[in-house]
């Protein structure tokens, strides 16, 4: 006896949890046979024991076979997503069901719906697997180091037939609520297996979703109902507190409004947060003051490579209040003597990167002072990493780093391992930019070559603490932190 591929995929769709009637499955069955071409082919019984995932790859190579699609990366995942998505109810019954679950607790819901993205290959959990991770003991405590390697390479096929694509505004860009379903092209990719729960926020509609490529536990992403610039101030204060009201277990965050210390998108709204508790969660308030216009609030300087006023109290409109007057100073705020100025030539240079916690029966808000000037010394930022560090971390120090999570660049992985073998005096080629950093490196380094990999991944680890600095507006001197007690006081 044997079943046919499509028929192996039709059963695990349905063991997934979806409702089919027998004309429904007939249905399904003759979907995927007009997807793959695969009606002529045969396989075992036993197939429909694997992973529906080893199932839809069976499908997409029947289909490169059949002729069906190309064998590109963006075909192969176009058909997988459209495959995937039979697995995944229609958004209306998601939203449903979230909401359902939601009455027993926030964590139920959100269970549901991480498991729902993950289960369907929204979130991409075998790529994320690839990502090389561990910490890294600093004065500030441990730092959280990722080196990135789950998102696909370009395909060169797909670069060169983009080129000859028309071009088209739909969706605006990745994090539209158009994406829902969206069945993707060339250079965009496929969502037809994506949901977004509809979450009401402060009386807009916003969206509540996973990041694909989740750096941390429970990656969401908080998206805005219209495509419209990134902003920080009142609202999105208020905004993060009403969700971490909704989901206590969650911190919540957005990044910079302005470039060079904003994140990598600020043509949509939105914001991030998840289940994890990060590296600056846990840093504690070296230093408290006294807001007098709020007296039910307590604040304090966090000690943290970075600048960060840390507000606390458990009646949200007076958080929001002590919060916009920070905001409001520091946009106005200048001092000459360490080169922190609010506008330049029109140019205003001041914003805040918001993150929301709560945390013991009140909320916890911190406020990381952030400056994008350049300058002759410093084209690419004056905090911002600087050129020594840049070898290994050169991009925008957005919302997640800022927090103490690095996502450093895929190059790395390579990359560290010449390093580790110029270290060890072994033929090497190490790129000429890593070179200074390991000759150092080479010339303290007391260990063996077991101990010679996690010595270089530990020393770019502290580059990252160094990275951090360099964006910190107050430096960690004696000069720094008299200048960030004058902006203390003037508040």
């Amino acid at each position: 006896m044997t079943q046919n591929l499509a028929e192996t995929f039709a059963d695990l769709v349905i063991g997934c949890g979806r409702t089919y009637s027998e004309m429904d499955k007939l249905y399904l069955v003759n979907r995927i046979y007009a997807l793959s071409g695969e009606e002529h082919q045969d396989f075992p019984t036993g197939i429909s024991d694997k992973d529906i995932l080893q199932v839809r790859d069976q499908l997409l190579q029947t289909a490169v076979a059949n002729g069906k699609i190309e064998d590109s990366l963006t075909d192969k995942e176009i058909l997988g997503s459209e495959l995937m998505a039979f697995t995944v109810p229609k958004p209306s019954t998601v939203n449903h069901i979230f909401w359902e679950k939601y009455k027993q607790s926030p964590n139920t819901a959100t269970d549901y719906f991480f498991n729902l993205s993950k289960a369907s290959d929204y979130i991409k959990t075998k790529a994320i697997a690839k990502n090389i991770a561990f910490q890294t003991k600093t004065d500030y405590g441990n730092l959280e180091i990722t080196i990135n390697l789950s998102k696909p390479e370009k395909d060169p096929k797909a670069i060169a037939a983009a080129g000859r694509q028309a071009s088209t505004s739909y969706p605006l860009c990745q994090l539209c609520m158009e994406n829902e379903g969206y069945s993707g092209r060339l250079g965009y990719p496929a969502r037809a297996e994506h949901r977004i729960v509809r979450l009401p926020l402060n009386h807009e509609t916003w969206g509540f979703q996973y990041s694909p490529y989740a750096y941390f536990n429970e990656h969401a992403i908080f998206i805005a109902p219209v495509h419209r610039p990134m902003h920080i101030d009142a609202v999105t204060i208020n905004n993060l507190l009403s969700i971490v009201t909704k989901f206590p277990e969650y911190t919540v965050g957005s990044n910079a409004d302005l470039p060079i210390v904003g994140g990598s998108i600020l043509s949509h709204d939105h914001y991030q947060g998840g289940r994890h508790e990060f590296p600056m969660a846990k840093a504690q308030v070296e230093k408290t003051f006294a807001l007098t216009d709020f007296p039910g609030v307590s604040a304090g300087i966090v000690k943290w490579p970075m600048s960060v006023i840390r507000l606390a109290g458990k009646d949200q409109a007076d958080l929001v209040k002590a919060a916009a007057h920070i905001l409001d100073s520091w946009r106005h705020y200048s001092d000459e003597s360490v080169d922190v100025r609010a506008e330049s030539q029109g140019t205003k240079h001041h914003t805040v990167t918001p993150i929301a916690r709560f945390i013991d029966n009140q909320f916890e808000l911190d406020l990381v002072l952030r400056d994008n000037q350049t300058s002759s010394q410093y084209p690419d930022g004056i905090f911002h990493p600087h050129q020594d560090v840049q070898h290994i971390k050169k991009e925008n120090i957005g919302l997640i780093e800022v927090m103490g999570l690095a996502i450093l660049p895929a190059r790395l992985k390579t990359e560290l391992a010449e390093v580790v073998k110029f270290v060890l005096g072994q033929d090497n080629q190490m790129a000429d930019y890593h070179r200074l950093w390991a000759e150092k490196l080479k010339a303290s380094f007391t260990g063996n070559a077991q101990e010679a990999d996690d010595y270089v991944l530990q020393a770019a680890g502290r580059v990252f603490a160094r990275v951090l600095e360099d964006a910190g507006v107050f430096k960690r001197n004696a000069q720094g932190q008299e200048a960030f007690d004058r902006f203390i006081k003037q508040l």
